[in-house]
């Protein structure tokens, strides 16, 4: 038997590297700076969960993936750096993982992420509206077929390199689905239920309209984790 330890996340603005900056101007501009205050203090309030999680546990030994990881070795522990600098919560666990006893394995492809990576980097840096909104387009299209070949490549590093008796934990983006990929004599543990960050997620332009839902989904986020 093996065991996974799965992490559904909300990545924050500075989990994105280069596309932080225009993601948080889209927000301020799109919520207001006082709504996307508050979605920032909810992702941190998310974070100090479930690093409070991991607080308790003995690491050593386990093998740890995360979503975007497209290398190992010193280039990943150079990655993680500089996530740390950046401000990522999420890379800041890692980093304590890693210090823990933690293994950090190659996760993703990387023409993958960088295909993924450069049609993003297209929307955010053309100069007309029209070409932000061809962009926006190509990248509809294109997003979930890559998401399916990024979720069978992940699948199969778990798969591969999770060998009997040892645990693992993954870091990933909500929308991912690679559960029923996995092996099934991998055991999962999801410490946050993917459905409903999700949810949040898809409410989050409407949150005017569901506020009473969205509060819910806020202190869910942010409970302490059993």
């Amino acid at each position: 038997m093996r065991t996974l330890i799965y992490v559904p996340v909300i990545h924050s603005s500075a989990d994105l590297g280069s596309l932080a900056k225009e993601v948080t101007k889209r927000g301020v501009a799109d919520f207001g700076s006082e709504f996307w205050e508050e979605h920032e203090n909810t992702i941190r309030g998310f974070w100090n969960a479930v690093i409070k999680y991991f607080d308790s546990l003995n690491v050593s030994g386990f093998k740890l993936y995360q979503d975007g990881m497209i290398t190992d070795g010193q280039v990943a522990q150079k990655i993680v750096e500089e996530g740390v600098k950046s401000g990522s919560r999420n890379y800041e666990l890692v980093s304590e993982l890693l210090n823990k006893g933690a293994l950090l394995i190659k996760t993703e492809d990387f023409s993958l992420v960088k295909k993924e990576r450069d049609m993003l980097l297209g929307i955010t840096r053309a100069g007309t509206t029209f070409k932000k909104l061809l962009g926006f387009i190509k990248y509809k299209f294109s997003k979930n077929k890559l998401l399916k070949k990024r979720d069978k490549f992940i699948t199969g590093r778990i798969n591969e390199t999770l060998l009997d008796g040892e645990t693992g934990i993954i870091f990933i983006g909500a929308y991912h689905n690679i559960k029923k990929r996995l092996s099934p004599d991998i055991q999962i543990i999801e410490i946050k239920d993917a459905a409903k960050l999700k949810e949040y997620q898809a409410l989050l332009p409407y949150y005017h309209k569901h506020k009473e839902r969205f509060a819910q989904l806020e202190a869910y986020l942010c409970s302490d984790i059993p």
